[in-house]
């Protein structure tokens, strides 16, 4: 399925996401270059980088989904550079956020729906290959949850990794050298959890045309109650 089936929206909300990724640290070292120290250039690329956000809250929108999930973290990230201490220090409190992120994914795993599952939902669902009616296969197929639920648990020890490699970088780097650092080790790991999960939904058979994801109404409990999935979360998007 072709990619041009997605949302404009949804390519709008990822291409600002990764401009705010790059733009802070770029606006980081040409901050240093401009003289300043390092932790007022972190503070000010924080805070700076957090402006566009805040205006579009103050004009009443109110994001959801991925883009609430990358906002919390965005104004976390403002929080966490206005407390005291030393740069050095600052830049390894950020792993705090990144370690939060670890932990909320493993406690989604026995929530109603897990993380994996809400962020993928609004992007997937029935495009790219993937099966549309999540709830439906949800309700009745305990492979379907079981899939999700591991994901979202590779998620979750992948990020906590990350987190423990951002303080290593920290304390052994030049502090410099830390926020480019940090985001290149943020894209790695994104890669490589994305493409295990993708592998992992594939063993699974989500994109079999054939199997049963793609035909709901060959799953067990399919035209009964649902068989433990539990009641819906509110919608992410």
């Amino acid at each position: 399925m072709s990619l041009r089936r997605l949302p404009a929206r949804t390519w709008w909300r990822a291409g600002s996401l990764l401009l705010g990724l790059l733009g802070s640290t770029l606006l980081f070292y040409a901050l240093r270059a401009a003289g300043l120290s390092l932790h007022a250039a972190l503070l000010s690329a924080a805070v700076l980088g957090a402006l566009p956000t805040l205006v579009r809250l103050a004009r009443g929108h109110r994001p959801r989904g991925l883009e609430a999930f990358f906002t919390v973290m965005l104004l976390a990230a403002v929080g966490v550079a206005l407390l005291p201490g030393g740069g050095r220090f600052v830049l390894a409190k950020e792993s705090l956020l990144t370690g939060a992120t670890g932990v909320w994914f493993l406690l989604s795993t026995r929530s109603a729906r897990p993380l994996a599952y809400q962020f993928a939902r609004p992007l997937t669902e029935g495009r790219l290959g993937w099966p549309s009616g999540w709830e439906q296969l949800w309700s009745a197929s305990p492979a379907f949850r079981r899939m999700w639920r591991r994901a979202s648990l590779a998620w979750g020890v992948g990020t906590l990794a990350d987190a423990v490699a951002r303080v290593v970088l920290v304390w052994t780097l030049p502090a410099d050298l830390v926020p480019a650092s940090s985001l290149a080790l943020f894209v790695a790991t994104a890669v490589l959890l994305n493409l295990g999960t993708t592998v992992h939904y594939a063993r699974c058979g989500v994109f079999d045309r054939r199997g049963p994801f793609h035909r709901p109404a060959a799953l067990p409990g399919r035209d009964g109650l649902p068989s433990g999935g539990g009641r819906p979360p509110e919608p992410l998007s």
